[in-house]
């Protein structure tokens, strides 16, 4: 066998890779991935036990060994969107750009757009995303192709229109239908519905209903900015968090991207109903929301919180190294606080927390865990000196740091190069492209 073949057989192979040469906790490791996905051992001299398991050993030169990475809340496809519109209020956004250019969007740019997403995701040491989009079938599929893990749901939107809500319900459950059929152990479904201020009281029912049915997550955007507190009570009589638990939404099942304008009260809530709050703190910034999460109020009551780049239209990242630096920061600086979102808090969010939000094992590197391992460069200046990990990899390391990247045992980037990367970009660019086209094509 050539070199090619076996690079290509490498990629290709789940399980029976031992990993020789690393570093895990400050202390030298192996680790060895058995051929159900999931680490089969870990620790000193594995490769003694276990070196006629392997089918490939690859040695990692003293990479250091973390466990992947966790995006709880993007719309991976609006990677086409990046930097289409930038610097604008968040409803003038919403209305006057992204949605006029969205109502033009096929299933086909929706597969390129995620697939790019997936790309960007493994170069950074991202190995699973909760998605809420459109043409999720699409998705699943460029999921599918990139060997990385995805919670999909489709944005469930019905504008207090009793016939459009009837034709998502519709949607919903035919995409949960097709995503539960693909029987893709790397793949699972959740509902989507968007926000309090696009979603109708009976849409929040119907899905709280619907999704304890099936025993699939919620993900829903909550309490993002003044406006739409302000709105909901105007509306409901509530604020956003007590309207959607009137409904049947908040859950332990339930992942509420942003939370920004949570009260005291309200955390306590989310505590009390076992929610996850995704903090999403780039594109907070970037489109002004005006107050950061409580991270402060939401730890001390025992909520997990977890980490979000949001979509690449209002970001422009879906780089998970890059947030877990600007949370930290954005704690610090809104609260005044210097102590609070230490490195190894915000670590564990882009991590074990965000990793139990989707049910995907423990977010660690031990064995029984799924085989979803980032290898680190220690040899770079961002790295060096090393006197505390959590804090090089929060406060100093880029995305670039990361080398190799498994998910589900399987080998995706070997030493930052990724099969196939360049058909990728250029599918991206000609759908992007197109889909430009169309839109001013009709008059929008």
């Amino acid at each position: 066998m050539n070199e090619d073949d076996q690079e290509t057989d490498l990629f290709r192979q789940r399980g029976g890779i031992l990993l020789s040469n690393l570093v895990i906790d400050g202390k030298p490791a192996e680790i060895m991935v058995g051929p159900d996905g999931r680490i089969a051992a870990v620790g000193d001299g594995i490769r003694r036990s276990h070196h006629g398991d392997a089918e490939f050993i690859i040695d990692c030169n003293g990479s250091i060994a973390l466990p992947g990475f966790v995006n709880t809340h993007t719309h991976a496809a609006m990677t086409l969107l990046r930097g289409y519109a930038d610097d604008m209020p968040l409803q003038e956004w919403l209305t006057s750009k992204i949605w006029p250019l969205e109502a033009h969007l096929t299933g086909e740019d929706v597969f390129w757009g995620t697939r790019l997403a997936c790309l960007e995701m493994i170069r950074s040491g991202t190995t699973a995303f909760n998605d809420m989009y459109f043409f999720m079938e699409d998705a699943a599929r460029a999921v599918a192709e990139s060997g990385i893990r995805a919670c999909l749901s489709y944005g469930f939107i019905d504008l207090q229109d009793p016939d459009r809500r009837e034709r998502e319900c519709r949607a919903t459950e035919n995409i949960v239908a097709a995503i539960t059929g693909m029987r893709n152990n790397r793949i699972q479904t959740a509902v989507g519905p968007h926000a309090v201020y696009t979603v109708s009281a009976e849409g929040f029912r119907w899905i709280g209903e619907f999704a304890q049915e099936k025993g699939i997550r919620i993900h829903v955007h909550l309490s993002e900015t003044e406006q739409e507190v302000r709105d909901c009570v105007v509306q409901h009589g509530v604020r956003p968090p007590a309207f959607i638990d009137s409904c049947g939404c908040l859950t332990p099942r339930t992942i509420a991207a942003h939370c920004c304008w949570l009260s005291r009260n309200e955390c306590r809530l989310l505590a009390t109903r076992g929610v996850t709050v995704s903090h999403n703190p780039v594109s907070n910034m970037k489109l002004a929301v005006g107050r950061a999460l409580p991270y402060h109020w939401l730890h001390r009551d025992g909520v997990r919180v977890t980490l979000g780049t949001d979509g690449a239209a209002s970001n422009n990242s879906l780089n998970l190294m890059e947030t877990m630096k600007f949370a930290a920061l954005l704690q610090k600086y809104a609260w005044k606080t210097q102590t609070l979102a230490p490195a190894h808090e915000v670590l564990d969010m882009a991590t074990r927390n965000g990793a139990q939000a989707l049910g995907i094992g423990s977010g660690t590197v031990t064995t029984g865990s799924p085989a979803d391992i980032v290898l680190i460069n220690p040899r770079t200046p961002c790295s060096t000196p090393l006197h505390n990990l959590p804090s090089n990899l929060v406060y100093s390391c880029p995305g670039a740091a990361v080398e190799t990247v498994l998910c589900d045992g399987r080998v995706l980037m070997l030493e930052r190069y990724i099969p196939g990367e360049e058909a990728v970009l250029e599918g991206a660019a000609r759908a992007a492209a197109a889909l430009l086209e169309r839109t001013r094509t009709n008059g929008t």
